[in-house]
């Protein structure tokens, strides 16, 4: 029996509010007691979303301790680790184990990429290197690689690896990988528009950029699916649908970043190679926000 679970629900992959001179502390404690006061799950911290990969290494650091000093233990914190430099990763984890953190969200290493044999041998480097559960997280359309449902059967025999945050959109294949993994490892999705498909593939629910947004609702559909009410929870699946799809029109994070700017949780800034959102995509976000009952 599967005792590692770390959450059950929505986790939002958070913004980090950043300006032209750094990490915006206030702003970022205003956003973390926002979520939590919203019912989130979880918290991830430094992800994609939250611009892990052009924060300093201070900076870096900075942010997980600001965040885990503000939550506590409120809600359980995920420490986004991943990095294409092995060593950086395991030195990224052993930090965030030694503050607190209840897992790290391991990516897949982008631009040199890797054989399954590589995935297979940095990810079990990082988790011998970890006293805390292990997501490992696949987004081949950012970084170049996919990790194969075999691989994740190998992967799941490691104690410390204890979840996939899944973004290949393949629905087939991670059919294949519950299958083959059984009840080893739990199952996020990745994607905010297959957050009830994957469920029903045994999912434990999403880690979400669409809960940066509207963390309640994101939250409550998770709730439905469990509580058994699937059709409930795919009609909120349904309506929500087109304000994913704004969320997604530019590589993200740029229009949750134009999102939460616009609702006065950061500044509409990122950090190049990233820019800001276009002003006609702009427009059809904000729409979708206020059909969604938002003040913007």
């Amino acid at each position: 029996m599967k005792t590692n679970t770390i959450f059950t629900g929505a986790a939002t992959a958070l913004i980090t509010p950043l300006n032209e001179n750094g990490v915006d502390y206030p702003k970022m404690r205003e956003l973390l007691e926002w979520q939590i006061a919203e019912g989130i799950s979880a918290l991830v911290i430094c992800g994609t979303s939250g611009e892990g990969s052009t924060l300093s290494d201070d900076e870096h650091r900075s942010v997980l301790a600001f965040c885990k000093g503000v939550v506590g233990d409120r809600v359980p914190l995920i420490a986004g680790t991943g990095s294409n430099d092995t060593a950086y990763a395991i030195s990224l984890t052993k930090f965030a184990c030694e503050i607190g953190y209840d897992a790290m969200l391991v990516v897949t290493p982008y631009y040199n990429k890797a054989t399954q044999n590589g995935l297979v041998k940095m990810f079990t480097a990082i988790a011998d290197a970890s006293t805390k559960p292990i997501i490992l997280y696949n987004v081949p359309s950012r970084t170049g690689v996919n990790i194969e449902p075999a691989t994740y059967a190998k992967l799941a025999e490691h104690p410390m690896i204890a979840a996939i945050k899944e973004a290949n959109s393949n629905i087939a294949k991670i059919v294949e990988t519950m299958a083959l993994c059984g009840d080893k490892l739990d199952l996020y999705s990745g994607n905010d528009d297959q957050i009830v498909p994957l469920m029903a593939c045994g999912g434990k629910g999403v880690i979400s950029v669409l809960s940066n947004v509207l963390p309640k609702k994101t939250q409550e559909m998770c709730d439905k699916y469990f509580a058994g009410d699937v059709k409930g929870a795919f009609a909120m699946q349904a309506d929500m649908f087109d304000l994913i799809k704004a969320l997604f029109c530019e590589v993200n994070p740029i229009p949750v970043k134009a999102a939460m700017a616009a609702m006065g949780y950061c500044e509409d800034y990122v950090r190049l190679p990233l820019t800001v959102m276009e002003d006609a995509h702009k427009e059809v976000l904000l729409r979708c926000m206020r059909e969604q009952g938002i003040d913007v």
